[in-house]
């Protein structure tokens, strides 16, 4: 019982990663049901953004915790910009063609970041500083770090500010309105390319706070660190039910549970192989993801 509450605190940590970034697939394709593939690389430069503020602040001399607060406003804000910019130049101008060309759009935009971050960056993992390495908090035998329990505290927080603002503000209105019926929205006056920039600005600085954690938790990151965890956490939204914001949640934190546990009770060695096996389970028995009917109304 011991490894299973253990597993039980990592799967959530993980899942915390995976539904931040599976936020951002989820709410671009609710509202232009357009797979965004370069929101890997957006998750990537929020945590080489937030690895150089935090490494800079700290050099100054600055408070642990106002570091960590300017890395993440920083990566957030910067993978904001970066999401923002993409849709204008890759996704804006194609929005009237088939839907391959814009997921041609789509894959062209996520070589050309991950190769720009290589070049930039170098092709060397670059380590996070090691915080909070020996905070602990102890239920028993379990353990919880202060790390692990910061992610979750603040993946949580994030999640809530998101529901709160789709529900009850008039621009998240209007992007649950454009969710449903994009030309109706804009004959109701409503500026449906201000929606969807505000989409990918709130996707994508989400993106970006997943990348300053994922840094924060296991040390190094890499240009190409985007791929594997986007393919992750788009395999979450689908789990979830794509377009469907509690879908997203829901399938991010299925997905490390399931990572977690399987990881401790069969094997390391697959461990990337488990979520989408159970993806495969998932959508043979239920096409639509584990929320696609029953939120319908509330997707973005």
């Amino acid at each position: 019982m011991l490894i299973f509450f253990q597993q039980l605190i990592n799967g959530i940590t993980l899942g915390s990663f995976y539904a931040l970034i599976a936020l951002g697939y989820s709410m671009v394709y609710g509202i232009l049901k357009l797979i965004n593939f370069a929101h890997g690389e957006i998750f990537t430069a929020g945590a080489y953004v937030g690895l150089t503020t935090l490494v800079t602040l700290l050099l100054w001399g600055v408070n642990i915790f106002v570091a960590l607060l300017g890395s993440f406003l920083l990566a957030m804000g910067y993978s904001a910009l970066l999401g923002v910019m993409i849709e204008r130049v890759a996704y804006r101008p194609l929005r009237a063609s088939s839907r391959i060309t814009a997921l041609l759009s789509a894959l062209g935009m996520s070589i050309f970041l991950q190769n720009g971050m290589m070049l930039a960056q170098g092709a060397q993992a670059k380590n996070y500083p090691h915080l909070f390495t020996h905070q602990a908090f102890y239920l028993g035998e379990i353990k919880l770090t202060a790390l692990q329990l910061f992610i979750i505290v603040l993946t949580i927080l994030l999640m809530l500010a998101l529901q709160a603002f789709i529900q009850q503000t008039t621009l998240g209105k209007a992007m649950r309105a454009t969710s449903q019926d994009i030309e109706m929205a804009e004959m109701l006056g409503i500026d449906v390319n201000k929606v969807i920039a505000l989409t990918f600005l709130i996707g994508s600085a989400l993106g970006g706070a997943a990348g300053v954690m994922v840094g924060l938790y296991y040390g190094p990151i890499e240009f190409d660190m985007g791929f594997i965890l986007g393919i992750k956490a788009f395999a979450a939204a689908i789990l979830g039910g794509i377009g469907n914001i509690r879908g997203a949640m829901l399938g991010g934190l299925l997905l490390g549970l399931i990572e977690a546990m399987a990881t401790a009770y069969i094997s390391s060695e697959y461990k990337d192989v488990y979520a989408f096996i159970m993806l495969i389970a998932v959508l043979y028995f239920r096409p639509t993801g584990l929320l696609g009917e029953e939120l319908r109304e509330e997707t973005v």
